[in-house]
């Protein structure tokens, strides 16, 4: 694609970005096949060409963005299928996190959509406002018919049946490895998903310890900043990010990490790209750089520490049940001492991990070789509709989406819906009767852990 950039605004780095971006972009048009939007509403404005042309206008002649432009822009999802399918290499993420931020910095939002986008960025980052605030939905979501907004009615939803009792495990401290200690990580707890399902750092911290870890919930440690940053508050999401860097960084200088373990694929995407948010950071590129190095989603982990068999069931496990190597070379127990053997398991792809990530077989290939029957929808690579705070700011099209992937999980029969992000889970778990659980709780379980609570719940 042809710029027209003046030698002034390339000398903004993120005017200079932007302009490598759209000039890799070719107009193939590919992108419109893998995106979510477009395939819902059929706008050309809704797909990542259209945006782009957009995104490319608005920069190149500095206005202010105008009602239409920024109602494209905020129907993008940013689950980066797009990148997946790019032929020549459009880094998109960059480009439609540099116009949130412009946008954010020159266009006065209705005073009911600055309203909504200051009460998220308040509320989502923090566990503890986050469950007050799912405790108030919960009491006022039998008057749900009369709110008139929608988007005030999804916040409603939002709220989970019950809500899960405050984990200690998520305070700051070290859970020492069972045996001869393999790694030492660090676990980035999260924070949305401290108040929305705490089984899933309880279980990751079980099956890493078990395989030889030494875990570290580290002082200082909070949101990743992807919440914020994808509303384009730059500041604040750097000021979160930073935060984590130091209190990260602090631990590798105590005793060197082998890992920064994220749970939560959306959180990873962001992680990894701390480098690229710091890199003009004379005080923290360094340290953002090693982060982002640090940083693997638990599933890379866990494919190094148990992913040693040549073939799924290469080790016999107790019971005759196909195992996956222990630590010591001897085969472990499979789900539940043969409880789950075979249990039928729909794996959903979270957008942040195949795409953003480019994470595809690990979680699958761990379920295999823990004895689960792993099955995968049609259309497997497009979004549930969750996309952080999307399924709150855009509810219709979020809908949309969330039936399509219910109803292309449902097809496949399973007996449990298995997930690497706690968005995702709870975008599909309000809407189908099958249990959605977290890829490391079956993986905890298939390794003598408990049998996850959503499984017991709907036994």
């Amino acid at each position: 694609m042809k710029t027209e950039f003046t030698e002034t605004q390339l000398a903004d780095p993120g005017i200079a970005r932007s302009n490598e971006i759209l000039r890799a972009c070719v107009h193939c048009g590919f992108c419109t096949a893998t995106c979510p939007t477009y395939q819902v509403l059929g706008d050309e404005l809704d797909s990542p060409r259209g945006r782009i042309y957009l995104i490319k206008d608005m920069l190149e002649n500095e206005r202010v963005p105008d009602e239409k432009t920024v109602t494209h822009i905020d129907r993008c999802l940013s689950c980066l299928a797009c990148m997946t399918t790019c032929p020549s290499g459009v880094h998109y993420m960059h480009l439609v996190d540099h116009a949130r931020a412009y946008i954010e910095e020159h266009y006065q939002r209705p005073w009911h959509d600055r309203a909504l986008r200051w009460v998220l960025a308040r509320i989502l980052p923090y566990p503890g406002r986050f469950r007050v605030a799912l405790l108030g939905a919960k009491i006022a979501r039998p008057f749900r018919r009369l709110v008139p907004d929608a988007r005030l009615r999804a916040m409603l939803d939002m709220a989970p049946k019950r809500i899960p009792p405050v984990s200690r495990n998520d305070d700051p401290q070290v859970f020492p490895a069972e045996g001869a200690r393999r790694k030492r990580v660090v676990l980035m707890t999260g924070c949305a998903q401290r108040a929305l399902n705490t089984d899933i750092n309880d279980a990751t911290i079980r099956l890493l310890t078990r395989l030889g870890c030494e875990v570290v919930v580290a002082e200082g440690q909070g949101c990743c900043g992807a919440l914020v940053h994808h509303m384009g508050k730059t500041d604040e999401s750097h000021g979160t990010a930073a935060r984590n860097i130091r209190a990260w960084m602090a631990e590798d200088a105590r005793d060197p990490l082998d890992a920064v373990v994220i749970n939560t694929s959306g959180c990873g995407t962001t992680v990894k790209d701390y480098g690229h948010m710091f890199r003009l950071d004379d005080a923290l590129a360094d340290d953002a750089a090693r982060v982002s190095a640090l940083a693997k989603d638990v599933s890379e982990v866990l494919i190094e520490l148990m992913g040693t068999s040549p073939e799924p069931g290469a080790n016999a496990a107790k019971d005759g049940v196909a195992g996956i190597d222990a630590p010591d070379g001897r085969g472990v127990y499979a789900p539940g001492h043969g409880e789950g053997r075979g249990l039928r398991v729909a794996y959903h792809a979270a957008c942040s991990l195949q795409h953003g990530q480019k994470i595809k077989t690990h979680p699958k290939e761990l379920l295999k070789r823990a004895g689960f029957e792993v099955v995968e929808p049609s259309d497997s690579h497009l979004c549930c509709g969750s996309a952080g705070t999307y399924n709150l700011m855009q509810p219709a099209i979020s809908a949309q989406l969330k039936e399509r992937k219910v109803r292309t999980l449902e097809a496949v029969k399973p007996e449990v819906i298995a997930a690497g992000n706690i968005g995702c889970m709870m975008q599909i778990g309000g809407a189908t009767g099958v249990p959605v659980v977290h890829t490391v709780e079956l993986l905890d379980w298939a390794t003598g852990g408990p049998k996850p609570p959503a499984l017991e719940t709907s036994a």
